[in-house]
C-alpha cells in the first residue's frame, strides 16, 4: 500500500510551484551560516511523538522587510539580489511531544555546510533560518541534518496550495480559509490545521499537525491558532 506521503507527493508534483516560488535563482555567493546555541533555560529534551509543518506566507513577512539586508534572499526579488518571489515558504518541521513542552535545542550542532544550505534555499530562502531550524528543532528530530532538511522539503512540496489570488479578494473567516486550504489537499481536514495571523488580522502562517509517520492528524487542543470565526486578510504584494 502506498503511504500517505507517497500519494501526496505524486499528487502535488504537477502543482509544486503553485503559490510558492514563481521563480527561484540562488545568487552565486551566499553567506555562511552562523552557529546557534540554546538560550539559557531553553533546552528541553522530550520524546518525539508527532510533528508540525510550519508554512509561512512570504508576502506578509516581506511587507515590512523589503529593504532589509538580513532578509534580501527572501524579500529582495531577483532584481534586488534575492532568490525570487515567493508565496508559501517552509518555516520548519518541528518535532512535538504529547503536550505543550515540545523538545528543542536537544544537542549542540555545528554550522551547516554551505552547499547543503544552498540546496534548500528555494524552499526556505534564508541561510540563517535554515541553520536555526536545524539547531533548535532538527537536533531533536534526527542525527543527520541532510535527512532532516530533506524531510521538511518533501513535506513542503507534497502540499497543494489554494488560489491565494482569489482568496485575497474575498471576505474570509479563518475557518473559511482553513477549509479552502484543506480542500486543496486530499486527506486533510480543517481540524488538522492551525492558522496564524498577526495583530492586524493578516495571514502569517499555516501549521499542519502531523503524526510520527508524517501523516496529517487532528491538532491537539494545546496547538493554538486564530479562532475560526475571526476575520482574516491575505496580503498579495510582492513576497
Amino acid at each position: 500500500m502506498r503511504t500517505w506521503l507517497g500519494v501526496m507527493i505524486a499528487l502535488a508534483m504537477p502543482a509544486a510551484l503553485h503559490a510558492q516560488a514563481r521563480e527561484c535563482r540562488i545568487p552565486e555567493r551566499i553567506a555562511a551560516p552562523r552557529a546557534e546555541s540554546a538560550p539559557p533555560g531553553e533546552r528541553r529534551i522530550a520524546p518525539v511523538t508527532n510533528y508540525v509543518l510550519a508554512l509561512s506566507w512570504s508576502p506578509e513577512f516581506c511587507r515590512t522587510r523589503r529593504g532589509s539586508s538580513q532578509h534580501r534572499l527572501q524579500c529582495g526579488g531577483i532584481a534586488g539580489g534575492g532568490a525570487g518571489r515567493f508565496g508559501f515558504v517552509l518555516h520548519g518541521l518541528w518535532p512535538e511531544t504529547d503536550g505543550p513542552r515540545w523538545p528543542q535545542w536537544c544537542r549542540p550542532v555545528r554550522p551547516l555546510p554551505r552547499q547543503l544550505v544552498r540546496e534548500h534555499l528555494c524552499t526556505t530562502p534564508s541561510v540563517q533560518l535554515i541553520q536555526h531550524e536545524w539547531a533548535k528543532h532538527g537536533s531533536c528530530a534526527m542525527r543527520n541534518p541532510r535527512g532532516y532538511l530533506r524531510a521538511g522539503s518533501i513535506m513542503y512540496r507534497a502540499f497543494r496550495y489554494p488560489d491565494m489570488n482569489a482568496l485575497s479578494r474575498r471576505s474570509l473567516t479563518v475557518g473559511q480559509f482553513a477549509g479552502a486550504f484543506a480542500a486543496a489537499n486530499p486527506g486533510v481536514s480543517p481540524d488538522m490545521l492551525r492558522v496564524q495571523t498577526n495583530g492586524r488580522g493578516w495571514l502569517s502562517e499555516v501549521r499542519v499537525c502531523l503524526a510520527r509517520n508524517f501523516r496529517p492528524r487532528r491538532c491537539p487542543s494545546y496547538q493554538r491558532g486564530a479562532a475560526d470565526r475571526e476575520r482574516i486578510r491575505i496580503w498579495r504584494g510582492r513576497g
